[in-house]
């Protein structure tokens, strides 16, 4: 009887569970589903509530194409493509370096820059704005991508690090000394040891520096002023005029813009599963 009502609590206990999980991934798909739908639409079939439209009766196709013509969006590709590319190159490898001298090198003062590296995690983004802003400007870099760009290569930010440190404490340090005896220095056993066996660290690292770039509203906003440099984010203001929204060139626009996003996540969502797991095993 008691085994009985153990399997009943059971089975509860996990109806909700999964019904609790259905309930957010509902939450998390409708906002998909509404840019989705709404790019295949006229204006005033995503205005109909009486009655709701589920999905459009005459698929719009021409959005995509009107949305991909008329906002100059194969620039904006072009710009996001390079902005993405180089923050991944400079992320991936300054932080992968600056990890690598917080877990294998011993120097004086380690602990006490790292725990400075991670207090500016703390620090708001509001903080940093103007003054960043002000050297940029001084440096006569403000309207170009070089803002968007540079600071990928001067660390690579503090989570990188120490996720990358997590990493790289998992790996037996007899292979430093092994590399050692046969003659190697810091940089070859970084670059043939240390690298080829964090590749998976190295894709998370590379996903969340893609996913974060791509999305990326706040920088391009702030620094860039001619619509030539424009990247995607800012790009799908244009369809936003004074008077009117084009709703569904702008839906079409979002479902375009987020589908790279979509696609990366799904080749790379073993490596990112694995990397995590891994990362933290040693601390």
């Amino acid at each position: 009887m008691l085994r009985k009502k153990k399997n009943a609590r059971y089975y509860v206990r996990r109806t909700f569970f999964y019904a609790f999980i259905l309930l957010l991934v509902t939450v998390c798909v409708i906002p998909l589903y509404w840019m989705v739908r709404s790019s295949f639409m006229i204006n005033t079939e995503i205005y109909s509530m009486r009655p709701f439209v589920v999905w459009p009766k005459e698929m719009q196709w021409e959005n995509y194409a009107k949305a991909w013509k008329s906002a100059n969006f194969p620039r904006y590709t072009v710009n996001t493509m390079i902005v993405v590319v180089c923050c991944m190159v400079g992320t991936c490898l300054t932080s992968a370096m600056a990890a690598y001298a917080f877990s294998r090198l011993n120097w004086k003062g380690k602990k006490q820059c790292f725990a400075l590296v991670l207090s500016t995690m703390m620090l708001p983004g509001s903080v940093t704005l103007i003054p960043q802003f002000l050297i940029w400007r001084n440096f006569h870099l403000v309207d170009t991508l070089w803002p968007l760009i540079l600071p990928a290569f001067l660390g690579g930010g503090a989570f990188n690090i120490f996720l990358l440190r997590q990493f790289f404490l998992g790996i037996p340090r007899e292979l430093d000394d092994a590399a050692r005896i046969d003659g190697a220095g810091a940089l070859q056993i970084f670059f043939r040891i240390m690298i080829p066996l964090s590749k998976s660290a190295m894709v998370v690292v590379a996903l969340f520096t893609f996913l974060n770039c791509w999305n990326d509203f706040f920088g391009p906003i702030i620094y860039l002023n001619s619509k030539e440099r424009f990247t995607i984010a800012i790009g799908l203001l244009q369809f936003r005029g004074d008077y009117e929204t084009k709703w569904n060139l702008l839906m079409a626009a979002s479902t375009l813009s987020v589908m790279p996003c979509i696609l990366v996540y799904l080749f790379g969502q073993k490596c990112l599963v694995e990397g995590i797991t891994l990362t933290g095993m040693k601390a």
